[in-house]
């Protein structure tokens, strides 16, 4: 008996890397978004439609519970070895974090993509 995923199999590595770098988990040619988040409807370099995509909102859940895991720790040691005012920390802390966000949001979103292709997932089950 022949599994139908061992004739086409994807790879999930290279797909979920090709994702994070913004491109094409398909064949990490072209660009993967058109805009900030807003993936192209096609590849450009094989024609692999973007339209069953369905990330929604695991790109944003994985860079909140990264981010909470790289920076809570960080807070905790600046509070303990400096006295800083409340103001700075007010001001310091959701600055960083809506930075990085804005940094991780991207590449996460095409992560979960290639992971979505890689798994044949939402109507990605056809094609190469």
């Amino acid at each position: 008996m022949t599994d139908h995923y061992s004739v086409h199999q994807r790879d999930l590595r290279t797909a979920m890397t090709r994702g994070l770098k913004g491109c094409c988990p398909a064949c990490g040619e072209a660009r993967l978004f058109a805009r900030f988040l807003k993936p192209v409807g096609h590849c450009p370099a094989c024609g692999q439609s973007w339209a069953h995509q369905r990330a929604d909102d695991l790109p944003a859940y994985l860079v909140v519970l990264i981010l909470g895991h790289i920076l809570v720790p960080i807070v905790v040691a600046v509070n303990l070895r400096y006295d800083m005012p409340i103001w700075v920390q007010m001001t310091l802390w959701p600055g960083l974090a809506l930075v990085i966000a804005l940094l991780m949001i991207q590449p996460a979103k095409g992560a979960v993509i290639g992971l979505q292709w890689a798994r044949r997932m939402h109507g990605f089950s056809g094609g190469r």
